[in-house]
């Protein structure tokens, strides 16, 4: 009797010890993977409810993540770049009918005040960036969105071949401008470089 009332007690605090286990296992996922999601869920929610703007689904910059993204083809913002007397529309896509309008950025690419590349590009006609190239380090370039104004200093340009994808990296680490146009800029027919000016 005794030896059938150990080995009950023995397999019930085996268990416990599982069942503690398990837990602790849990507890520490969302300590490492989950909690910091569930707080940005929570400052959403937070947001949401104190925002009327929100509600509107205008975009709104959160901390550096833009809620409410604008859709494709869409005019977000406005780009100026005073030392070449640019002031154009910036539209949120990269096809040829809203290059013809503006400025397009690559819909892979983040967005003012998220952290990381933002990626444009135009046509090099004479109201548009023709004059990309008489940019210096230094000069400012001033984007203008519903949620913010975001200025940048150009630090490096440089010029590269069509093919070279790896002269625009999209990447999450800093925020950097990457702008770029066809070059050179009185090309007739396909031009097979492009121009690049890079800002922070």
């Amino acid at each position: 009797m005794q030896n059938k009332v150990w080995k009950l007690f023995k397999a019930t605090i085996i268990k416990l010890m599982v069942v503690f286990l398990f837990v602790a296992i849990v507890f520490i996922l969302y300590k490492v993977c989950l909690e910091e999601k569930i707080e940005t869920v929570s400052g959403f929610v937070e947001v949401f409810a104190a925002n009327k703007e929100f509600k509107t689904l205008e975009p709104i910059l959160y901390g550096n993540v833009l809620l409410h993204r604008p859709l494709y083809g869409t005019e977000y913002a406005n780009i100026k770049i005073s030392s070449i007397d640019v002031d154009l529309p910036l539209y949120y896509g990269e096809n040829l009918n809203l290059l013809k309008n503006g400025i397009g950025q690559d819909s892979n690419s983040y967005f003012p005040g998220e952290g990381g590349t933002i990626l444009l590009m135009g046509h090099n006609f004479k109201s548009f960036l023709a004059r990309l190239p008489e940019t210096r380090i230094g000069d400012k370039i001033e984007i203008t969105t519903s949620y913010g104004t975001f200025e940048y200093t150009i630090f490096e340009s440089k010029i590269v071949h069509e093919t070279d994808l790896g002269a625009a990296p999209i990447q999450q680490d800093e925020e950097i401008l990457i702008i770029y146009t066809c070059y050179p800029i009185n090309n007739i027919g396909h031009a097979y470089q492009r121009y690049l000016v890079y800002a922070k």
